[in-house]
């Protein structure tokens, strides 16, 4: 018997007997499986874990990204094209008459002009002395006639007396017909120098406005001067969409269409009121023109974008934010067989105001990415999630 000693009155302490090795074995036993136990948790997790991410190159977790399965619904075609702005009906105004100096310019660019409104004047000083040389050869053709006139009369009244012969009242009739005849010619003179006179006023040919200037006072004009003014008549304005082939033929005069000047936030209503009825053989494209009421913001020559409905059909819908774009066009990201995302060109239809109809490039049954396009590349691997409320 042994004992531990520095307490006063301590019991003896048994350090060995019979069931210590027992009890070794027992604590060597549990050890063993508690740290089996570990290790099959630890086991579990990790497998776990890897069957529900599975790594991406280099090492990583591939991320978990929405995507959705597109939706087909019945909506208006649309097709979507560039071009220009212009007058639907441009009239060049140039020099109808002989020509001059131009006194007076009464018109600036973007002015609404009537018909027959003079535009410019032109010197008529010359043209004025000859109007009035004119207008005095009739009084001295009229003042011919009135004396053939009573001449004639006179030789009536004396033929019956026996004065005169017969042939002198003829020759009297003659020198009054001619006479008359004069005076007809000096007035049809006089009216052909005053018409002369009005057109060497410059004026609008229709009600319209006026688009350009190209003249200024003081500037000698002719019929070789070419275009003074150019105006649009009625103010209609029209934008001339330039569509491929195959698209050219789904459009129909009177379709409606929606026209976006560059730098504009606004868009216009208009119509198509005439399909080309060629094709360029050099690009295959064909114009659509597309008429549009006038507003200051369509300014011809300027660029524009349209969207014209074509008719219905039945097309996959997505939502706007599964949408990307850079210089070629529009694009979305579809995720193939082994969960990667490939890029995939899309044609965009009519635009709502939270889905996107797209006209081209999907069948309707491809797993697309729902957002978060822009942080994600080609190729890339990625954890699919579906959303069932978008599919």
């Amino acid at each position: 018997m042994d004992y531990r000693t520095g307490d006063l009155g301590a019991e003896p302490l048994a350090l060995e007997g019979p069931d210590l090795p027992r009890r070794r074995r027992r604590w060597v036993i549990l050890a063993a499986i508690v740290l089996l136990a570990a290790a099959a948790l630890a086991w579990f997790l990790l497998r776990g874990d890897k069957e529900a991410a599975p790594a991406a190159p280099g090492g990583q977790q591939a991320p978990s990204v929405t995507v959705v399965v597109p939706r087909r619904a019945t909506v208006g075609r649309a097709v979507t094209a560039t071009g220009s702005l212009a007058a639907r009906r441009e009239m060049p105004v140039g020099v109808a008459g002989e020509g001059g100096m131009v006194t007076r310019v009464l018109v600036e660019a973007g002015d609404w002009v009537r018909e027959g409104q003079v535009l410019a004047t032109v010197d008529r000083s010359v043209q004025a002395q000859t109007a009035e040389s004119l207008a005095a050869n009739i009084n001295v053709a009229r003042a011919d006639l009135t004396l053939a006139q009573a001449e004639l009369e006179r030789a009536q009244q004396l033929v019956g007396r026996g004065f005169i012969s017969q042939a002198d009242v003829q020759r009297r009739i003659a020198t009054r017909d001619s006479a008359a005849a004069r005076l007809k010619v000096a007035q049809a003179t006089l009216s052909e120098q005053r018409a002369r006179n009005a057109r060497l006023d410059i004026r609008a040919p229709e009600a319209g406005l006026v688009l350009t200037r190209g003249v200024e006072a003081g500037q000698i004009i002719s019929s070789a001067s070419g275009t003074l003014f150019r105006m649009a008549r009625g103010g209609e304005m029209e934008m001339r969409a330039q569509l491929a082939e195959s698209d050219l033929q789904t459009i129909r005069v009177g379709a409606s269409a929606t026209v976006t000047p560059v730098g504009e936030t606004r868009t216009f209503a208009g119509r198509v009121w005439q399909v080309s009825p060629v094709i360029d053989p050099q690009n295959r494209q064909g114009i659509a023109r597309i008429l549009l009421s006038y507003d200051p913001a369509l300014r011809p020559g300027g660029f524009a974008s349209a969207t014209i409905v074509s008719g219905t059909g039945n097309l996959p819908q997505l939502p706007q934010s599964a949408i990307m774009s850079d210089e070629r066009g529009n694009y979305v990201y579809v995720v193939d067989g082994v969960n990667k995302v490939q890029v995939r060109r899309v044609r965009l239809g009519t635009v709502g105001e939270e889905d996107v109809a797209i006209a081209e490039g999907l069948t309707g049954t491809e797993r697309v990415v729902r957002s978060a396009g822009a942080f994600l590349n080609p190729g890339q691997l990625i954890k699919p999630v579906l959303d069932r409320n978008e599919g």
